[in-house]
Formats: C-alpha cells, sequence, structure tokens
C-alpha cells in the first residue's frame, strides 16, 4: 500500500511514530517518509536511528497551518499522532490543549484538502468517550472535526478516518514504564490509584497494525476501535513487582475508574466485525457509504442496543504471563 507512496505523520518522533516509520520501512519502499513535529532534538536523536534514503524530517508545529500546508506537498496518507496528551498538565493549561488537539486537528484536516491527500488517519483514545478531564474532550471535538471532514471535501478525493484504542504498553507516560522504573530503584511500594481502577491495554505494535488495516478497510467517516484486553490495575502491580506491597494514592485530577471505547449511547451506531468495531458518523455523509462493509468485503453487524464496549465489563482479559508477552514485544 504504501509502496513509491510519500506518508505523512504529525508527533512522529513519539513512541507510536518510531514504531510506525520501523514497520513501514521494513515492509514497504515508499518514496517519503515525513516526520512533522516541534522538538528539534527529538528529530535529532531519531534521524540517528532512522536515516533511509526516504526519510525525511520537517520541523513544524500543528498550530501552523501554513507550515503544515507546505509539509504535505505531494503526500498520499497522513497519520494524525500529535497531541498534547498528559491529562494533569491539560487540567493546568487547558487552553494550551484545545490549541493543539483541536486548532491543531483542523489545520491538519485544511491542509489535507488543500493538498488533496488521499486518506488521513487521526488517532483517537478511549479518554474521548464520556470525557471528564479537558483532554478527552479535545479528542472527542477532534474526532468530530475528523469525521465531518468527508463531508466538506466536495468532489476530491480526500477521505478521514479514525482509530481509537486504549492505553499502550510501555509508551511514554503510561503506567509500566513508571512501575519498572520504581522496580529498579528497590521501591518497598508501588502507588495504585484506586484497587477498583481497569483499563484496556495493547501493544504499539498492534495500534500501527490496526493504523495499516483501517487505511485499506476505510471508507471515510469511520472511527476504528479494535477488540483488545482489559486489565485491573492491581493485577498489573502485581505482574510487575510481584510480592511488592501497594499504596493506595487516590485517582488523579480528570481520570476514570474505567475506560469505554464506545457507550450504550452510541451502540445504534456501532457494527461489530470479526477483530474491530466500527461507529458509523451521527450524521449523514454527503457521500452515500454502507458501513456494515468494508473496502476490503469485510462484513459488520449492529451491536444489541444498549451495548457498551468498557473495560471493566469486558470479556476479554488479560492474565499476567500475557503482559508479560507484550512488554517483551
Amino acid at each position: 500500500m504504501f509502496n513509491d507512496k510519500s506518508i505523512l505523520i504529525t508527533g512522529g518522533t513519539g513512541s507510536f511514530g518510531k514504531q510506525l516509520v520501523k514497520t513501514i520501512l521494513s515492509q514497504y519502499q515508499p518514496q517519503k517518509v515525513i516526520i512533522y513535529s516541534r522538538d528539534e532534538l527529538k528529530q535529532y536523536e531519531m534521524a540517528q536511528e532512522f536515516n533511509a534514503p526516504a526519510m525525511r524530517y520537517f520541523i513544524g508545529d500543528v498550530r501552523d497551518r501554513d507550515r503544515l500546508r507546505l509539509a504535505m506537498r505531494d503526500v498520499n496518507y497522513v497519520v494524525h499522532a500529535a497531541a498534547l496528551k498528559q491529562i494533569p498538565a491539560a487540567e493546568y493549561n487547558p487552553m494550551e490543549c484545545i490549541k493543539t488537539n483541536i486548532y491543531g486537528g483542523n489545520n491538519v484536516i485544511d491542509a489535507a484538502i488543500e493538498q488533496n491527500v488521499d486518506k488521513v488517519i487521526a488517532l483517537s483514545t478511549d479518554k474521548a468517550v464520556n470525557p471528564i478531564n479537558l483532554y478527552g474532550a479535545t479528542k472527542l471535538a477532534a474526532d468530530k472535526l475528523f469525521v465531518a471532514a468527508n463531508n466538506i471535501v466536495g468532489s476530491l478525493k480526500t477521505r478521514f478516518a479514525v482509530v481509537r484504542y486504549g492505553n499502550v504498553v510501555g509508551s511514554r507516560g503510561s503506567v509500566v514504564p513508571l512501575f519498572q522504573k520504581l522496580i529498579q530503584e528497590k521501591a518497598t511500594e508501588i502507588p495504585i490509584t484506586d484497587p477498583r481502577m481497569t483499563r484496556f491495554w495493547i501493544t504499539l505494535q498492534q495500534c500501527v497494525d490496526l493504523v495499516f488495516k483501517s487505511f485499506e478497510r476505510m471508507h471515510g467517516g469511520e472511527i476504528f476501535v479494535p477488540k483488545i484486553p482489559s486489565m485491573k490495575i492491581t493485577d498489573l502491580a502485581e505482574t510487575l513487582a510481584p510480592g511488592v506491597p501497594t499504596k493506595i494514592v487516590g485517582i488523579r485530577p480528570g481520570e476514570k475508574l474505567h475506560e469505554a471505547m464506545f457507550s450504550a449511547e452510541a451502540s445504534h451506531l456501532a457494527l461489530e466485525f470479526a477483530d474491530h468495531y466500527v461507529i458509523k458518523p451521527t450524521i449523514e455523509c454527503v457521500h452515500a457509504v454502507d458501513y456494515t462493509c468494508n473496502v476490503l468485503s469485510e462484513r459488520g453487524i449492529p451491536v444489541p442496543e444498549g451495548f457498551e464496549y468498557s473495560s471493566e465489563i469486558n470479556t476479554e482479559w488479560l492474565r499476567g504471563f500475557q503482559l508479560l508477552d507484550m512488554l517483551k514485544q
């Protein structure tokens, strides 16, 4: 799919971006892979590891529409991964989060349409479902922007979709590296926010594979949700630090006990496929689409009315040895 094509990744110096680039370079022969981000040091460090002839490093902020427009010239595919995602930081700096996640997302849309990009996939999060924190609220707004963008392309070919997933094992900012650091430092106890807490878990490679597959499956307007396992925070701590006592420290500002990929209120829009769900647009798209059959001819069926895909009532649960296998990956 990416052979002889140009791919731009916003926020490409992050954990996801690096794994995406690694996979593209190992499986395809792209014309260009453009890393678009604002941190010159991270770009320099990434360029030491990824220096293939196809690689391009473009310093810019998603808040800068003109710079995005220039970076997307002759680009075929865009993966929008740039975001301010630290929940407490967003609560204390709300306007900065809004400028990047909402205004920045809109700039990506405008630039992609102006440059006649083929397909754009924006990364979302379970925190966008029934959000109680600003980060989740901005990602919900961004999801709506990318879905609705399919209605403003007119006769142009550009299509937009969203991929929504849960916590990424081992990614920067997740609880797993924190626990591992404490273990290395011989900590006498592991901090737990709440013993009832559950989360969805996915590996970086699974995220990348999901994005690849979503590019192939998308009509435009979908929110793709993978079927992934849940795990209790207490089981996570026991797996990583067996026998080490835990200390309850309380939920952080804007944090939930459990996360949902889609709520019961959205069940009338959800379709179940073999290994994922699709959430149809709430609005009628200009381009009539039968979302029950994707571009790969895979078929989905409506979920039961009132069905909710939530981490505490998930039917698939992650066991300790499975988590350790995911960390090895």
